[in-house]
């Protein structure tokens, strides 16, 4: 295994200036270099080591714009309130990757003990996203029953004054209509 690159073994205040210039997109990598030099002198880095990691962080910051312009054409076309969608969608999508390398591992005779760890935790993985994307979807749900039930009561209450019920008949409404006891 190689050894970590120039710009990884930075330090981090330094490797975040380089990745600002870069995502910049307005420098070349002499440009780069240049700035890296005259901001950290100290720094141990190369022109082809700048090269190196930008290949690297510009192809990741493709797919991250990928994703966004995914998510984007998603929220256009499912509206605002895709994220319990959002959230159920990710959560098949572990389902399906580990069931898949579980497949894909029970053919080959040779699994290790440590690519059977990692489909257990990938396993693992796919079910707390599908338990807390439930667990959230309850938790909306419950809190939106009782912004309702208090809502309710509030607007029975106020009925109740401006037509001259008694205490025991707004009880009785609260308990046996709107289910509060």
């Amino acid at each position: 295994m190689g050894r970590k690159s120039s710009v990884s073994r930075l330090d981090p205040e330094a490797r975040k200036f380089l990745e600002k210039l870069i995502r910049d997109g307005r420098h070349t990598l002499d440009e780069l270099l240049d700035a890296m030099r005259v901001k950290y002198p100290a720094a141990d880095i190369s022109r082809s080591g700048i090269h190196r990691y930008r290949v690297g962080f510009d192809e990741m910051m493709g797919r991250m714009r990928e994703i966004e312009t995914a998510s984007a054409a998603l929220v256009d076309e499912l509206g605002e309130g895709v994220g319990d969608k959002a959230g159920a969608l990710l959560a098949q999508a572990v389902t399906t990757l580990a069931t898949n390398a579980a497949l894909n591992a029970h053919g080959n005779a040779k699994v290790s003990i440590k690519e059977v760890s990692e489909l257990a935790r990938a396993a693992r993985a796919a079910m707390q996203a599908r338990t807390m994307s439930l667990k959230e979807r309850e938790a909306i749900e419950e809190h939106a029953r009782r912004r309702l039930l208090e809502e309710q009561q509030g607007n029975l209450e106020k009925i109740a004054k401006t037509q001259g019920m008694s205490q025991e008949q707004v009880d009785f409404w609260v308990k046996e209509f709107l289910g509060v006891r």
